[in-house]
């Protein structure tokens, strides 16, 4: 009976883990994607250049 609940558990982390994975993936495409959008829509400056969209 213990050998079956160690594999469960570990079939219920390792899902989880794979879940939590694909999320984050998710996450940094859409933060690439905002990125992207920010720097090829920033404004220009008062002398004609590109300004940064950022702070640091």
């Amino acid at each position: 009976m213990v050998p079956l609940l160690l594999v469960l558990l570990l079939a219920i982390v390792l899902f989880g883990i794979g879940f939590a994975v694909k999320v984050l993936w998710w996450i940094a495409l859409a933060v690439l994607v905002l990125w992207l959008i920010g720097f090829l829509a920033r404004g220009t400056t008062a002398g004609g250049g590109r300004g940064r969209w950022y702070r640091w």
